[in-house]
């Protein structure tokens, strides 16, 4: 019966009400489509924050923070995981240490990690960033885990497994990738890899509201700010499991704003922070047997479901659904976060993004 109260109360709570969309176009449209998601019961809220020309165009929150009290959706203060638009971030932060002369993407992996199990095969840090060195993804509940592992001991759980394929060979996107990844840049750097990420990332793009899992915990405002993860149940939603995602901070691990996160796809449309050579590298999509893989190293390098160029990443992780599209031909930028568990809404999203753009 202890379960069985919280469900009923959400069940019978009351949600906005569903806005018609009659005569509505552009802006409008897509603000009331939002609205729909969260008074259709699709999603538990939503933060919103859409820029043109680096002009905010549509900014909201939708739904709740907090299903259990109602409290709203501030776009610039509630903070949400941002599930695999981490890549991204930690894609600027590998450019960073390129210019640095810290890392060669060509490197080895083994020459900053040396004592990680030997393979068949080698593989190269620019394989680990574009998903194409062989390692496994997510067996079982790993999507899922709940231990308070650091970087380097986290690797205990898929070390030992073999490639999947000879590196660059095959494709096959995964967040083992970034944890090794982070790892290798933490070695190289001298530095844990979220401090690094926060000196030469965060905070040159004022990134105030992007956090680690351990800075939440430790910071009063974030987790008053921080909203409450939900899985999607077939008639209600439910409080996700718990998870500690601060191992996989690279691949899936940070939390923010829809605010921030929009701001951080402003930065990369304007080519911010790293050279132009180095936006080439990480912004142009792998090849493997001569097609491409529509990943460059950290994003997603691909068209959007009307066919448009964009770069960015889609994530989904434990309590989190997200979207940054950046669209260089238009100059337009799309920051979504949602505090459930994929909720299915990617085919809604999909039509919202024809109308704006």
């Amino acid at each position: 019966m202890k379960g069985l109260f919280p469900f009923i109360k959400c069940l019978f709570s009351p949600y906005p009400k569903v806005k018609s969309l009659d005569g509505l176009s552009g802006i409008e449209k897509a603000d009331a489509q939002f609205h729909n998601l969260v008074a259709e019961k699709k999603a538990p809220g939503l933060g919103v924050t859409i820029l043109d020309k680096g002009e905010i165009i549509l900014q909201n929150g939708y739904g709740f923070a907090h299903l259990e009290d109602r409290s709203r959706i501030d776009p610039k203060h509630t903070i949400f995981r941002i599930a695999s638009i981490s890549k991204c971030i930690t894609a600027l932060a590998l450019g960073k240490m390129m210019e640095e002369g810290l890392v060669d993407l060509d490197d080895s992996f083994y020459k900053y990690v040396p004592n990680y199990p030997k393979k068949e095969f080698d593989f190269t840090l620019r394989q680990l960033a574009g998903h194409t060195a062989g390692i496994r993804g997510y067996r079982g509940k790993e999507f899922a885990l709940n231990q308070d592992f650091c970087i380097k001991d986290s690797i205990e759980v898929f070390q030992k497994d073999p490639l999947e394929f000879e590196p660059g060979k095959g494709y096959l996107y995964n967040s083992f990738d970034f944890v090794l990844l982070s790892l290798a840049m933490q070695e190289a750097s001298g530095v844990p890899f979220s401090e690094y990420v926060k000196e030469k990332v965060l905070v040159p793009l004022e990134l105030i509201s992007t956090f680690s899992p351990n800075e939440i915990d430790v910071s009063s405002s974030a987790v008053e700010n921080t909203a409450s993860f939900y899985t999607k149940r077939s008639l209600c939603f439910t409080k996700a499991i718990e998870v500690n995602n601060a191992y996989k901070l690279a691949g899936g691990g940070f939390l923010s704003t829809s605010d921030d996160i929009a701001q951080l796809g402003q930065a990369i449309l304007e080519r911010k922070l790293l050279k132009k050579e180095t936006y080439d590298q990480i912004l142009t999509s792998q090849m493997i047997n001569g097609k491409p893989t529509y990943y460059g190293l950290g994003f997603q390098v691909s068209r959007d479901a009307a066919g448009r160029d964009f770069v960015g990443h889609v994530g989904n992780s434990v309590g989190a659904y997200t979207n940054l599209f950046i669209y260089p031909k238009e100059e337009k930028v799309i920051s979504i976060l949602i505090n459930c568990t994929d909720p299915k809404v990617q085919n809604e999203l999909d039509q919202i993004f024809k109308i704006v753009l």
